[in-house]
């Protein structure tokens, strides 16, 4: 319950998710991936990811989801979450860095 009030505050804390082996997930198309993406990311499409959460419960690691601008990345959670998958989005993979600031 005080994470879920801390959280309706300040907001997940990504970057702490992060420094402890949290996957990234960049939900972009291939192609999009292909122009431009954070190097600790690993792309699975929106298009792709539901057949993908087998996969991904059996890593049990928490999920951080990006897109291009926060809205597909929101899908994903949703998606993810609903499967038991605890999932986070960050919006634009470009904020994916300060994580690892």
């Amino acid at each position: 319950m005080l994470n879920w009030l801390k959280n309706l505050f300040t907001g997940p804390d990504l970057k702490g998710f992060a420094a402890n082996g949290a996957l990234i997930i960049d939900v972009r198309t291939k192609e999009e991936f292909k122009n431009g993406h954070h190097p600790k990311s690993v792309n699975i499409p929106l298009s792709d990811l539901s057949g993908k959460i087998s996969e991904l419960k059996a890593k049990q690691k928490t999920i951080i989801a990006c897109c291009q601008s926060g809205s597909r990345s929101s899908m994903a959670v949703s998606l993810m979450r609903k499967n038991g998958l605890d999932a986070y989005n960050a919006g634009s993979w470009r904020q994916i860095a300060r994580l690892f600031s």
